[in-house]
């Protein structure tokens, strides 16, 4: 053993050196150092990031409570054919899990050491967030439109490529730009690089035409982030701040994760209390209107997250995920899953298991947090879960 010791040591510090040597090619030097001494993500990097605050609101919104503890455990032990409910999200490193119905909260719970007070974080679902930002951009005459091409608003793009010219926003919101993307390298660079705006500028390329195919992309809320940016004359959080979090009432403070050049993380990093994202939530399912006043236009919140018609579903699509049985979609940074012609159900996605379920039929929502997907079939698990308690409930 200590002879092959003796022989790998010298090799992995080798190959350490080339990964070094080769990544600051293309990248920064302190992006490789991130990456060998991070490694993948988890959800107390925001611990590690900066960040920008994000200030309670002054009146917060309380949700009343009418608890139906035993019927939630008792359904859902049904439909997971499972003894014990709380000790499997227990065991499977479940954070918070609250279900909510008509603004009540009908379930509450945490775990692994986690409070109704413990930051939680968002991961990808601040993509929703930013696509809500977006509409309310619009709306406010900041963008034009979704139909306004990408360099309107970054030029810089056109100078690199004019075939950049012919994404639009819209493009980047369906995740279907046509910007090349490959999973390991990318989700890394857009995670942890420490200069994201300079990365999507320069760094990006197109590989196909834009619309062909949905292809997740880390690229594509960076750039959105830097329109929010230039149109409003503000920081995304701040804008946040005054449209969303001030409007809906949150209760605690939060925070928006900084990359070291000062720009939010538009790709994962809210960080805030369970309770409060389902203020986020509970936004959607009310159509955009919050306690009487209109938050996001309803026109917005209809566009983005109602399906449309693709003509060849799979091609575009592909059979992963939600997709396999031809229901599900992705619609302006919304996942959804066509119940019937008029109904669907929403899911506002991340890492390791961060789900904002949302059926607007039944006026509910499930929400669950967690330091990993578990055991129980990644974030396909989840969803398919929730999907059939939306049904059944």
């Amino acid at each position: 053993m200590k002879r092959i010791i003796k022989y790998l040591l010298p090799g992995s510090l080798i190959l350490i050196l080339i990964v070094l040597i080769t990544g600051s090619l293309v990248y920064s030097p302190e992006f490789i150092i991130r990456l060998l001494r991070w490694g993948d993500s988890d959800v107390y990097d925001y611990l590690k990031f900066p960040e920008r605050d994000l200030i309670p609101a002054d009146t917060p919104f309380e949700f009343s409570y009418k608890l139906k503890t035993e019927q939630i455990l008792d359904e859902f032990e049904l439909l997971a054919s499972l003894d014990d409910y709380e000790a499997y999200l227990e065991e499977n490193r479940t954070q918070a899990f609250i279900v909510i119905q008509d603004d009540a909260v009908i379930y509450e719970h945490y775990f692994s050491g986690v409070s109704r007070d413990s930051v939680v974080t968002s991961f990808s679902i601040a993509k929703s967030f930013t696509s809500a930002l977006i509409g309310i951009a619009i709306s406010e005459g900041h963008i034009s439109s979704v139909n306004d091409p990408i360099t309107e608003y970054l030029p810089e793009l056109y100078e690199r490529d004019p075939a950049f010219a012919e994404i639009t926003i819209r493009d980047l919101l369906l995740m279907s730009s046509g910007i090349k993307y490959s999973e390991p390298p990318d989700d890394a660079a857009t995670y942890y690089f420490p200069d994201l705006r300079q990365l999507a500028l320069e760094k990006t390329r197109i590989n196909a035409q834009p619309g062909e195919i949905f292809h997740y992309n880390n690229f594509h809320p960076l750039l959105l982030g830097m329109i929010l940016e230039r149109s409003t004359g503000s920081t995304v959080t701040d804008y946040l701040q005054n449209k969303i979090w001030q409007p809906i009432g949150m209760e605690y403070r939060g925070s928006w994760s900084l990359d070291q050049s000062g720009f939010e993380k538009m790709e994962s990093g809210i960080n805030a209390r369970a309770i409060d994202f389902a203020k986020f939530g509970r936004l959607f399912l009310n159509n955009g209107v919050w306690n009487g006043t209109q938050v996001i236009p309803t026109q917005w919140i209809e566009e983005s997250t109602q399906s449309e018609p693709q003509a060849d579903y799979h091609g575009y699509y592909g059979n992963d995920f939600i997709f396999k049985d031809g229901t599900g979609y992705y619609q302006y940074m919304w996942w959804g899953i066509q119940q019937d012609i008029d109904k669907y159900d929403l899911i506002a996605l991340g890492n390791h298991g961060q789900i904002i379920y949302l059926s607007p039929e039944k006026k509910l929502m499930i929400l669950r947090f967690g330091e990993s997907y578990g055991d129980f079939g990644g974030a396909g698990g989840w969803v398919d879960l929730f999907s059939r308690f939306a049904r059944e409930w």
